[in-house]
């Protein structure tokens, strides 16, 4: 039976607004304030069928695997839910992303059928393995990289399999944190829950049935006619990791994307073999830099479900970076490989849409996990953040300052409620001037952050990119800033670490991150010479900076004189 337009709308605002409240009741319930703060998590909605019908604006290195994960972490269960039952996972060769992030799905019954799932996704800073934070910059394998679990019934008829917790719990240093994380990603999925039942009492199952099938057709007719204004063609791109975390060689992706009549095909052929390092990036990965990619290129109004993934087709082969075999390490891969992997295609992008591509941001997470043992209680404490770099400058519009780009969106930690919880003092947290790359439309600066161990000695991992290979620029724009990661010594000495590596640090060390800038758009002497005094005022560029890019604006802006 048809059905009205006015009702499939209404039931689309509330499957959105329902991901959206499922974020809202775990991050207010949530312990870590990896959770709480930065808001490392992702919740969607499914139809029976197990395709995505609605999702959050949450992170998209969650949210574009999340399908894969539900379909691939369901498999084994197709005759065996109940309602009350909840799948609980982090295996990335199931969950489509790395270990840290745990998975748990929630079968909605009606009349003793499933007529929906729920499902989120959220990164707890520590799951074991061979470093505090389960993100070492050094793992050859995945077993180093934290407990690897299936997917297992972890809610039986709204019970806690209490044997799951116990081998769970065993094998991780905070298991406080972890199991009051877990609960609130429980208590995210109840609420979908009762929102989905409140629908089907309000409409019938039939109605929502016919209203997710039909957001889903608009999406992909929307999609589908998006993909058929670009130019018809074949274009290739491709981009470099500058280190593998085990090895100094540079690890290559290619992209190449052929624009048919109405769908895509894009391919990774000619991207390296997996590596013995953490920067692999797991299949889910890779599917969800290209949807990402798609999405800003195409119109965002459009709602983001199965449909719009129909008229894409992807290929990598089994083997390969964005696309490895078990048990090749794959930390680094959800995190700065994903980044990689949309700074790729958006250079392929630039081919086919010039304008709406904007000029690399920073292209790294800035991953940064630490933890030791409390001298007070003996207990193990963990702490994991990413920190905020330059986005990429666009056509009319400078990148922005210290902000999180492309394939995260999380916020920034407040130094005062890490101050209060781990033995850290901050001692510096500012935007990095001159980091943002010169062009016209300039690239957005990133930041510098420093802190003191107050504590003993702790164990520091390091996953990042770009402090070697700098943020591109677009169409005559500069390159960003790179990243530099270092300790300073109480007696002064100043140590250069890797993008990818793992230490220990001593009472006393002060930790270093200056984060990348994003690249420019367009040549720096055709900017604006109000927009050249406007940053000098601001503190963004020095007045050397700015005579050496913007010589002509400048003089301009100061009639002749400094």
């Amino acid at each position: 039976m048809p059905i009205d337009p006015i009702t499939v709308e209404v039931i689309k605002g509330a499957l959105t607004y329902t991901a959206e409240e499922m974020g809202i009741v775990l991050r207010n319930s949530a312990y870590s304030h990896n959770i709480k703060e930065r808001m490392d998590f992702s919740c969607t909605i499914f139809d029976h069928k197990k395709r995505l019908a609605a999702q959050a604006e949450h992170i998209p290195v969650h949210l574009g695997s999340m399908q894969l994960a539900v379909q691939k972490g369901l498999e084994k269960f197709e005759e065996d839910l109940e309602d009350g039952d909840m799948i609980l996972f982090n295996d990335p060769y199931i969950s489509g992303t790395h270990l840290p992030d745990i998975t748990i799905i929630c079968p909605i019954f009606h009349g003793g059928k499933i007529i929906a799932y729920s499902a989120n996704k959220a990164h707890h800073s520590d799951v074991g393995g061979k470093a505090p934070g389960s993100m070492a910059g050094n793992a050859t394998e995945i077993y180093q990289e934290g407990i690897i679990i299936p997917p297992v019934k972890w809610v039986k008829k709204n019970a806690i399999d209490n044997e799951i917790v116990s081998i769970l719990l065993s094998n991780i240093r905070t298991p406080e944190i972890r199991m009051g994380d877990l609960r609130a990603q429980m208590a995210a999925n109840l609420l979908s829950k009762r929102r989905i039942l409140e629908l089907v009492n309000r409409y019938n199952i039939g109605t929502l049935h016919r209203a997710m099938e039909e957001i889903m057709n608009y999406s992909e007719r929307r999609m589908r006619i998006e993909i058929g204004k670009m130019p018809k063609g074949r274009y290739s791109a491709e981009d470099y990791l500058e280190n593998t975390g085990t090895s100094n060689r540079k690890v290559k992706i290619k992209v190449t994307i052929t624009v048919k009549k109405n769908w895509l095909l894009i391919e990774y052929r000619g991207t390296d073999k997996q590596v013995n390092g953490p920067v692999n990036a797991v299949l889910g990965v890779t599917l969800s830099g290209v949807y990402y990619a798609l999405r800003c290129l195409t119109d965002p109004s459009i709602p983001m479900n199965d449909g719009c993934y129909r008229p894409v087709k992807v290929s990598v082969p089994e083997g390969t970076l964005m696309n490895p075999t078990p048990p090749a390490p794959v930390a680094g891969g959800n995190v700065e490989t994903s980044q990689r992997n949309v700074d790729v295609l958006l250079k392929v992008f630039a081919q086919i849409l010039p304008e709406k591509v904007c000029a690399a941001c920073q292209g790294t997470m800035n991953n940064i996990a630490v933890g030791g043992i409390n001298p007070e209680n003996g207990k193990s404490w963990t702490f994991y953040e990413t920190i905020a770099g330059g986005f990429g400058g666009r056509k009319g519009i400078d990148g922005v300052d210290a902000v999180q780009s492309n394939m995260t969106n999380t916020m920034n930690t407040p130094i005062e409620a890490i101050e209060n919880t781990y033995p850290i003092r901050f001692l510096k947290y500012e935007l990095r001037k001159d980091s943002g790359g010169p062009g016209k439309w300039r690239g957005g600066v990133g930041l510098e952050r420093r802190w003191m161990l107050l504590g003993p000695s702790a164990t520091l991992s390091v996953l990042a990119e770009r402090t070697k290979i700098p943020p591109w620029g677009l169409y005559g724009g500069k390159p960003g800033a790179k990243g530099e990661y270092y300790i300073i010594k109480p007696n002064g000495k100043q140590i250069k670490l890797n993008s990818k590596c793992t230490i220990t640090m001593e009472k006393g060390d002060i930790f270093v991150v200056r984060t990348p800038g994003g690249g420019g758009y367009e040549k720096p002497l055709e900017r604006s010479p109000e927009l050249v005094h406007r940053d000098l005022l601001n503190g963004l560029i020095s007045l050397e900076a700015a005579k050496k890019d913007y010589g002509a604006a400048i003089n301009s802006a100061s009639g002749g004189k400094d």
